[in-house]
């Protein structure tokens, strides 16, 4: 665990591909066990730590993730989620095969199934059916593959994954949504790459950015993309 910020309300960290956020039927010890004991050894706090969760990111998945220290912070961060207002994700991806143009807006009609754990495209009529829309841009190529930088308009179970499958641009290593093979880490190449947002006390803007994964190919591209810039 890295930690990218941290103040009086609210931390953010650098997940990896193996780490679980939130506790489940696993029972795997969970990134918010490891926050909670940072903060506990740290600022010396007796009794149960305070720790809230306003976002999620799926287990394969790398990136910041965003904590509130106070339920003051964690109200405000979560009307800010719910609302997609004062706050802006963007995610790196990798993905298999090149996009049909180097930006556009993608929409969806998405319906989860609960047994798989997966989400498929469907028709608008499906009453189950929710919509989701993202913006993607073409960042770089490599031989194979292709880096996106994807922006979140929505925030529906597996958005990006089943979105970028559905125009066949898979996210390398994600068998679930039709890549060739799985990563030897057993991760997906999908990297929550920064946060932008008003501070819930503060009212300050903010902007955390969570280094790519140690791994070749996400240093490929990371450095391919600054040297250009």
């Amino acid at each position: 665990m890295t930690v990218l910020y941290e103040d009086n309300h609210i931390i953010a960290v650098n997940k990896t591909c193996h780490e679980l956020v939130q506790g489940d039927k696993t029972g795997d010890r969970s990134l918010i066990d490891e926050v909670k004991d940072y903060i506990k050894i740290k600022y010396n706090k007796p009794g149960e730590v305070f720790l809230g969760l306003p976002h999620r990111l799926d287990r394969p998945t790398s990136g910041v993730v965003l904590f509130a220290r106070t339920s003051k912070a964690l109200q405000r961060l979560n009307d800010m989620f719910r609302s997609h207002e004062q706050i802006k994700k963007i995610y790196w991806a990798i993905v298999e095969n090149t996009p049909p143009a180097e930006q556009a807006t993608l929409e969806h009609w998405l319906v989860r199934r609960e047994k798989e754990n997966k989400s498929y495209v469907a028709r608008p009529a499906d009453k189950e059916a929710k919509q989701a829309r993202l913006v993607y841009r073409l960042c770089g190529k490599s031989d194979r593959y292709s880096l996106l930088e994807v922006e979140l308009l929505t925030g529906r179970h597996h958005q990006i994954r089943c979105q970028l499958s559905a125009i066949g641009c898979p996210i390398k290593g994600d068998l679930k949504y039709g890549a060739h093979r799985s990563n030897k880490d057993g991760g997906i190449c999908l990297h929550a790459r920064s946060i932008s947002f008003i501070h819930p006390v503060s009212r300050l803007p903010i902007n955390i950015v969570a280094p790519c994964p140690d791994d070749a190919l996400w240093q490929f591209f990371e450095h391919s993309i600054f040297n250009t810039q």
